[in-house]
This record gives structure tokens, sequence and C-alpha cells, in this order.
């Protein structure tokens, strides 16, 4: 079954709840900065290991102490899906075990 698209407001509404996100160029977007490569590499696999047991995968960028996430839903014909906030949602609520901020 397919996913179904997000209306705007359902966007502009799941985006009040997740602070530091933001939709551009269509994508579900949010940058952090963390300590060191060390940390940095570690949220990489640990965002890694969330988007392999949701089967849903965003773009992810490493710099030496910064990861950024992309995403939309590819099945939805590159819309943003609920699959995108629960994606969202995980990664914010790991992210600060990893010093990310």
């Amino acid at each position: 079954m397919p996913t179904e698209p997000l209306s705007q407001k359902e966007i502009e509404d799941r985006l009040r709840e997740l602070p530091g996100w933001s939709v551009e160029n269509d994508r579900l977007t949010r940058a952090y900065r963390l300590g060191d490569h060390f940390a940095a590499t570690a949220l990489v696999v640990h965002v890694a290991r969330i988007q392999q047991e949701m089967n849903h995968h965003s773009d992810l960028t490493l710099g030496y102490d910064s990861v950024a996430l992309s995403v939309h839903t590819h099945s939805a014909g590159g819309a943003l899906t609920e699959k995108d906030f629960e994606l969202a949602e995980r990664v914010e609520r790991i992210a600060p075990g990893h010093g990310a901020r």
C-alpha cells in the first residue's frame, strides 16, 4: 500500500513538533553539530540502523563534526509523508545521546 503525501497544513503542524527541522526543496531536513568526528560518525551509524529497521532511508552527509539529513518518500512521488516524520522523530530521540545539538 503506498504512503499518502501529507497536506501542507499537516506538514506545518508536524514541523512545530520538531524544532530544528525544516522543509527545503520538498525535503525534510536537519543538521546537527557534534563534539568531534567520532561522535558524528557514531550518530551516522545509529541513524543508518534506524533507517534499515524502517526500510526508509534519508540522504546522510557526514562532516568533521556535523551530520545532515534530508528525506522524502520516493514511493509518494518525492512528497513528504508520515514515514518521513517518524524517521525524524526517531533521530531526534537518539541524537542527544551522541552529544548532538
